[in-house]
């Protein structure tokens, strides 16, 4: 059997990377055990970089053991200086270089304290929800808190598009109704953390449920001086789901998504919080239904997993579902990455960005798959913007927001106090 290191050693830059035991600075850079920069990502390879490289002046030949280590096919280094000139001290680096080498995200001022965050699919919305955001309101620091639903949308596991979802969130948690965020740029848990930091944020505080704390305890604590730079990153937990249960303890959105597809209304307005009358409850489980396209010969397991483990797990182990290569989300944190390794039960995957996340089977789906057209185009389909962050048909659906901008029409924000 293989090793992991083994594993990584096939092909990719983090594969490379790992293999030497190379740190990234989470921008393309690699570094060594003494933190000296040695190498950058460049088409998806490690380009390494002579140690001995003089700014301004050039490079010296690279050592046979140098050249062993880099394994690329760029150009060869060329030919060696005289040598009076080699033993010339190198120039003093300058400042703006410095800095573009830096390790670790851009330095803001701390402005403000703790920022508490829950980030989720909501898919659809229960009365279980409504006591995370609970929690997350009574464990917040004087209020300052966020409510992100995660921006994932598939007829499946998260049938709701945000747009619907936040619309009905802040129908159903009126209390909460302000601290709800619909932006397309937070796709991922990194996204928040990211702009919490630009934010001037001295610490944040996530909250999930117990099932999923250890997943976003070591990917915000893993990133912490990296991506962002907080004082301090604590993650609790809202408590744990009774799956049997049938009161608040035990909704969840796996059960409501089966109730729908099953056809159960009384078993759906359990879910839904007082807040919501019938006619409105009546409302959500059809459009939860119409947006499920719910067909005969529908499968349990693709709609909520953990109902159907065993279908899931029999379709996972003959290779129907997750390959080696293939793209998937992270129903949790957002993370979409290429799978690069298959476990028991699990899946090892590594984002554009070279990050890698681990995550059960249960809690991925096949990531959403854009062609070149649609990347380019405002809509990945009618109706639906694209918001695939670094595209132009990303930008375009941003500058349109945006008054002025050459794509630009004025639009208002129906949620903003008058």
């Amino acid at each position: 059997m293989k090793s992991f290191f083994q594993f990584l050693s096939e092909s990719t830059a983090v594969q490379q990377a790992a293999r030497l035991g190379l740190k990234s600075d989470g921008h393309g850079g690699w570094y060594d055990n003494k933190g000296e920069f040695v190498a950058k990502t460049e088409k998806g390879r490690l380009k390494f970089y002579n140690k001995r490289q003089r700014i301004g002046q050039q490079d010296p030949a690279q050592t046979d053991k140098e050249k062993n280590l880099s394994q690329t096919s760029y150009e060869k280094e060329p030919a060696q200086e005289p040598a009076a000139q080699q033993q010339a001290p190198a120039p003093e680096q300058p400042a703006a270089q410095q800095a573009s080498t830096q390790e670790g995200p851009p330095p803001v001022e701390k402005t403000k304290g703790t920022l508490t965050i829950a980030f989720g699919r909501f898919n659809p919305p229960t009365t279980g929800h409504e006591k995370l955001l609970d929690t997350v309101a009574s464990s917040s620091d004087d209020g300052d808190y966020i409510i992100i639903p995660s921006r994932t949308q598939d007829k499946k596991k998260n049938p709701l598009d945000a747009d619907t979802k936040v619309s009905i969130m802040r129908q159903m948690y009126p209390k909460h109704s302000e601290r709800i965020v619909n932006d397309p740029a937070n796709r991922t848990i990194f996204d928040v953390l990211k702009k919490a930091h630009m934010d001037g944020y001295a610490g944040v505080r996530i909250i999930g449920g117990g099932d999923r704390v250890q997943e976003f305890e070591k990917l915000s604590n893993d990133y912490n001086g990296k991506l962002y730079a907080f004082d301090n990153v604590e993650v609790r937990s809202a408590g744990d789901r009774d799956p049997d249960g049938d009161d608040v303890s035990g909704m969840s959105a796996s059960k409501q998504r089966k109730a729908a597809a099953e056809g159960d209304f009384a078993a759906f307005r359990k879910g839904v919080p007082s807040s919501m009358n019938n006619k409105q409850a009546r409302e959500l489980y059809n459009t939860l239904r119409a947006a499920m396209q719910i067909k005969e010969g529908w499968s349990l397991w693709e709609i909520a997993p953990k109902f159907d483990w065993k279908g899931l797990r029999e379709n996972f182990v003959k290779e129907k579902v997750f390959k080696v290569g293939e793209l998937v989300e992270n129903l949790n944190t957002g993370l979409v990455g290429k799978i690069i390794r298959r476990g028991t039960n699990y899946l090892i995957c590594v984002t554009e960005d070279n990050i890698m996340f681990k995550s059960w089977i249960k809690d991925v789906m096949e990531a959403q798959k854009y062609t070149e057209v649609k990347m380019d185009s405002e809509e990945r389909e009618p109706g639906k913007p694209n918001t695939l962050v670094g595209t132009d048909g990303f930008r375009k659906y941003v500058e349109k927001m945006v008054p002025g901008s050459e794509w630009g029409r004025q639009f208002i924000n129906k949620y903003r106090k008058k």
